[in-house]
């Protein structure tokens, strides 16, 4: 294959983790000039208009913390601040394929739209003076007043811009020059607040709208494009609901406690994407890959529900075993963490859980990621199915889901039926049930279960 590798070392899925570049494929020249014309219209034109229309207002809210008066003011900062301008122009060149363009020009014309819209409805407005400053720093930052007014705070579009560059451009380069690139962009994220042009608040709402592009446009040949889900699932819609009013109700609390409590608005949102995957997406949204990592726009913007998901599934198993064998082949258990000791003879891992990483690297390793506290469908049950058929030839299998108790059990059970070692879904759930009590197969899945049995007969 003609193609460059580069691996990143970050634990949890970088997006430019594994690059594959065509040689054959000229560099999209033409289409970068085009992205870059429009994307530049629409930016100046947009963020021009949203600056006008807050200076319009009679009184424009602020958002400050009395420490931010602490925020050292340097000058010389304004050099990274303004460097991103030309990171920006590079970005639209420096991809090498026609996909790879068509992906982060989506991602800057979504950041765009999005910051815009938030300009507009819910302005926010600078308050501290900055001193005097001569010589060159000076005329820069007298430069960059002239087209930036004291308004389009949250989110800060130069904190989102950032991380969609960052994006763009480590995934080519490697070793000593990709340090670089970090430590230069780092500084550029210092600039916004040092050159007082943004209040705190403003940085971690733009790294959230920043990863939120780079998830809603991610890089296809790691992490797949998020399908619709195909039917209406009172289940999925149920949950939908339960994540929506959980967001609503936490985001409320953020806004209503405010000072520090604002972080709470990290967790809506975190609950506000979980609502959408359910209501309107698969699986795949996570955005969890073939290796069990997932991608670091999704760690990021799911934090606090992974956090919350992991310490659920730690709580409800803390008195039972990792893994229980089902039969001397096939076992099943929670999803493995760093410290758990899995079964020494375990050839091959299945893991089910989309919502949380997998560290077992050691052990062969297949992804089937499905929804928790949804009940697999007939297709998801075959597939299961094969694959445990599949590894079990190469030796023995774990397979795991967050607790061990729904999904993995209901591909277990999927796998004994389809390997003529039980009649049907009640046989399959009392053999599994005599080495794991706690397994839960509801009436829905044990339906599809019998549907499966029936097919195979």
């Amino acid at each position: 294959m003609n193609g460059a590798f580069l691996r990143s070392a970050w634990p949890y899925g970088n997006e430019g983790i594994l690059i594959v570049t065509n040689l054959a494929e000229p560099r999209p020249w033409k289409q970068g000039a085009l992205c870059l014309l429009g994307l530049g219209i629409l930016f100046f034109s947009s963020y021009n208009a949203a600056n006008w229309l807050a200076s319009q207002r009679n009184h424009v809210p602020t958002l400050v913390f009395a420490w931010e008066s602490l925020i050292p003011y340097w000058p010389w900062t304004i050099v990274p601040y303004w460097s991103i301008d030309l990171f920006y122009v590079a970005s639209l060149f420096v991809c090498t394929t026609k996909r790879e363009l068509h992906t982060h020009a989506y991602r800057l014309l979504a950041i765009q739209l999005i910051s815009v819209a938030f300009f507009v409805l819910t302005p926010l407005r600078y308050t501290f003076v900055r001193p005097e400053t001569t010589g060159i720093f000076g005329a820069m930052l007298d430069a960059l007043l002239l087209f930036d007014k004291p308004f389009n705070q949250a989110p800060a579009l130069h904190i989102s811009l950032l991380v969609i560059l960052w994006v763009c451009f480590a995934k080519h380069f490697t070793d000593t020059w990709r340090w670089l690139l970090h430590a230069w962009f780092a500084l550029i994220g210092v600039s916004v607040v040092t050159t007082y042009q943004h209040h705190f608040f403003d940085v971690p709402t733009g790294l959230w709208a920043g990863w939120f592009c780079v998830w809603l446009f991610p890089e296809r040949e790691k992490f797949g494009v998020s399908k619709f889900a195909s039917n209406a699932d009172p289940h999925r819609a149920r949950l939908a609901v339960i994540y929506f009013t959980a967001a609503l109700l936490v985001g409320v609390a953020g806004i209503l406690v405010d000072g520090w409590g604002l972080w709470l608005l990290w967790v809506a949102g975190a609950l506000l994407l979980v609502s959408l995957i359910y209501g309107f997406l698969d699986a795949t949204a996570f955005q969890k890959d073939g290796e069990g990592r997932i991608s670091m726009a999704s760690f990021w913007l799911l934090a606090p529900y992974r956090l919350g998901a992991w310490a659920n599934s730690r709580w409800w198993t803390r008195h039972q075993p990792n893994a229980c064998a089902i039969t001397p082949e096939v076992w099943i258990g929670r999803m493995p963490g760093d410290s758990d000791t899995l079964p020494p003879k375990v050839y091959t891992l299945i893991d089910l859980c989309a919502e949380l990483p997998c560290h077992a690297s050691s052990r062969a390793y297949q992804s089937l990621p499905a929804l928790d506290l949804i009940p697999l469908t007939t297709a998801q049950l075959e597939d299961a199915a094969k694959s445990i058929a599949r590894a079990v030839a190469r030796g023995p299998v774990m397979v795991c889901c967050a607790l061990g108790y729904s999904r993995s059990a209901a591909a277990v059970a999927a796998w004994l039926i389809a390997s003529d070692q039980v009649a049907s879904a009640h046989d399959a759930a009392a053999l599994i049930r005599t080495a794991r009590p706690q397994v839960k197969l509801h009436a829905q899945q044990c339906q599809a279960l019998d549907n499966l049995a029936r097919a195979h007969r």
